[in-house]
């Protein structure tokens, strides 16, 4: 897969919750472009263009980053973290799509720069919904810089 022009990272451990998010994003038109990851290592790597994504063009950024919080290796929050730490990605939108919804989860990704909150429906009709909101506001009525 080119990895250039990749206008959705999609960060999910969960083979489940990335099937359901990836068709609902497909259904929603807004997975023409998406790359998904499975931990917050290869995510860093993606953005950093390090490893297998070394020939990838660092100034070609997603437009919108998908993040789960819970993951293997790195955690969502050190991935938020790092991201929004640094002046050359922290303009990428990050929307924090996870199953936790403790106050304490959601207070840290605000105070880290996330751009968004959502925990994930369990309903599948409006898990559906919420992905397609997701997609119709990032990549087609919020303007990024």
């Amino acid at each position: 897969m080119p990895y250039n022009n990749v206008e959705i990272l999609f960060v999910e451990d969960s083979t489940d919750d990335a099937m359901l998010t990836i068709r609902a994003l497909k259904k929603s038109g807004f997975a023409n472009n998406l790359h998904h990851v499975s931990d917050g290592a290869q995510a860093l790597d993606f953005i950093y263009c390090r490893g297998i994504y070394a020939l990838r063009n660092i100034y070609e950024n997603p437009k919108l980053i998908l993040l789960d919080l819970k993951m293997p290796k790195i955690s969502g929050l050190e991935v938020l973290e790092k991201i929004k730490a640094d002046a050359n990605f922290k303009s990428i939108p990050v929307v924090i799509l996870t199953s936790s919804k403790e106050d304490p989860d959601i207070q840290k990704c605000y105070a880290l720069g996330a751009n968004s909150y959502i925990a994930k429906p369990v309903e599948s009709d409006n898990f559906f919904n919420a992905i397609k909101q997701i997609g119709l506001y990032w990549m087609v009525l919020s303007q990024l810089p």
